[in-house]
């Protein structure tokens, strides 16, 4: 084989089985920013949630966070484990800041080995963090903690479903 058909044959190669070399036509998760997320906003976001883990009998803490990523409400329910405080928080802030549920990174780690996502700062590969949009623009984020990641899923989208 010569020399140019050799390099063809390992290019080919290299770019159909690493999928990372994809070039998508489009950035991902290129929602813009809006204006924060009001306080009534962010306190009817955390009702809904409490509501739907009372229902189910769960004890969660669940954060909110303005379009920036900083907290603007936040509720532990009666029991909650303390250390999922932090984690709600980082959650909430994860998902506004990097536009996308943070379910985008637990799935990109458990289940696409993309590990170089753990040396991104702020990044958290745990489901329950939601950015909430309004009016095609991301106004804030709903972290939730205390559950499996399928249950704080859960909560977080019962909260985010009031402002979406």
């Amino acid at each position: 084989m010569s020399s140019n058909k050799t390099e063809i044959a390992i290019e080919g190669r290299l770019t159909s089985s690493n999928p990372l070399d994809a070039v998508p036509d489009e950035i991902p998760f290129d929602v813009p920013y809006g204006p924060p997320v009001s306080l009534d906003q962010a306190q009817a976001v955390i009702h809904a949630a409490v509501a739907e883990a009372k229902k189910r009998n769960w004890k969660m803490n669940i954060a909110v966070a303005d379009s920036g990523g900083n907290l603007v409400a936040f509720q532990r329910m009666d029991g909650a484990m303390l250390a999922s405080i932090q984690i709600a928080e980082h959650k909430a802030r994860a998902a506004a800041t990097f536009r996308r549920p943070t379910k985008v990174f637990a799935d990109g780690i458990q289940l696409m080995h993309l590990n170089y996502l753990l040396a991104f700062d702020g990044i958290i590969a745990s489901r329950g963090g939601i950015p909430l949009i309004e009016q095609g623009k991301i106004v804030g984020a709903i972290g939730c903690s205390g559950g499996t990641d399928s249950q704080d899923e859960v909560v977080s989208k019962a909260g985010a479903a009031v402002i979406d």
